[in-house]
């Protein structure tokens, strides 16, 4: 029996230890509030960027952890998704970018690393050209900087998407955060009119990216391998990786539907090339 309450006590003592190595809050940023969480310890975090119509725990269920075994990580929650608030604007990728750029001034975060997934890899460009004050190394995963680097069809059939046509987990997630389904069409149509108004940015912009870049997508991924491959030759310096499978395998994305996916081996390339 005593050797049964010792255990229970330090189960009990490393839970209180992991509860406390994670926080979360909201931040008044250019007028919405913004959801964040922090994970894990370490001087210089790295900040996670959900995808399009994702939370952090739909984009970061396996790689979040993964990373926060090692370092800080902040993950953030967009204009209008999860528990983030929305404004009377519309989306875009340079006005996320300033929003996160906001919060790190709010939480007194003077540099980090960010590591963002399909239109939070996009914003991570932005935040890099925008505000390279911030930013010590990027990871843009499945990003965009071009309409023709994704796949053929993919503008021709935004004007006509429904809610219907949202992945169900995805629909889930929010509405597990955020239980309004006027707030989720809200989100949904404001997702689908940014990349509707998408337009191209220039070779001169990326080029103008001085930190060091780890550009990342799958052979199967919406992005086309061809657009990714570009993007590392376009900003000066970048790494290259190319994973098998489709949009969000790479990370274990709910929408990808493999579970883990190559999350592992992801965690790993990126551990290393923030260490390095």
């Amino acid at each position: 029996m005593r050797v049964l309450s010792l255990i229970f006590i330090l189960l009990a003592f490393v839970g209180t230890i992991a509860n406390a190595q994670v926080s979360s809050g909201y931040a008044p940023v250019n007028g919405i509030r913004m959801y964040y969480e922090i994970h894990g310890e370490g001087q210089r975090p790295v900040v996670l960027i959900h995808g399009g119509g994702s939370t952090i725990e739909s984009s970061f269920h396996y790689l979040l952890p993964l990373l926060a075994a090692h370092r800080r990580v902040i993950a953030v929650e967009l204009q209008a998704h999860g528990r983030t608030s929305d404004r009377d604007s519309p989306e875009s990728f340079q006005q996320d970018a300033d929003d996160v750029a906001a919060l790190l001034r709010y939480l007194q975060i003077g540099n980090a690393d960010f590591l963002g997934f399909s239109n939070g890899g996009s914003t991570v460009l932005q935040i890099a050209i925008r505000h390279p004050d911030l930013v010590n190394k990027i990871v843009p995963i499945s990003g965009v900087y071009r309409r023709d680097g994704l796949v053929p069809g993919f503008f021709e059939s935004m004007p006509k998407a429904t809610l219907n046509v949202m992945p169900a987990i995805l629909r889930e997630d929010f509405l597990k955060e955020t239980p309004d389904t006027v707030k989720l069409l809200v989100m949904f149509q404001k997702d689908k009119q940014r990349m509707i108004d998408f337009k191209d940015w220039s070779d001169d912009d990326l080029r103008s990216i001085k930190a060091p870049a780890m550009i990342i997508s799958s052979d199967r991924d919406v992005i086309m391998p061809e657009h990714t491959l570009r993007m590392a030759r376009v900003i000066p310096g970048a790494r290259l990786v190319i994973l098998p499978g489709v949009h969000g395998s790479s990370i274990g994305a709910a929408e990808a539907g493999v579970g883990k996916g190559y999350a592992e081996i992801t965690a790993r390339l990126v551990e290393e090339f923030l260490d390095n």
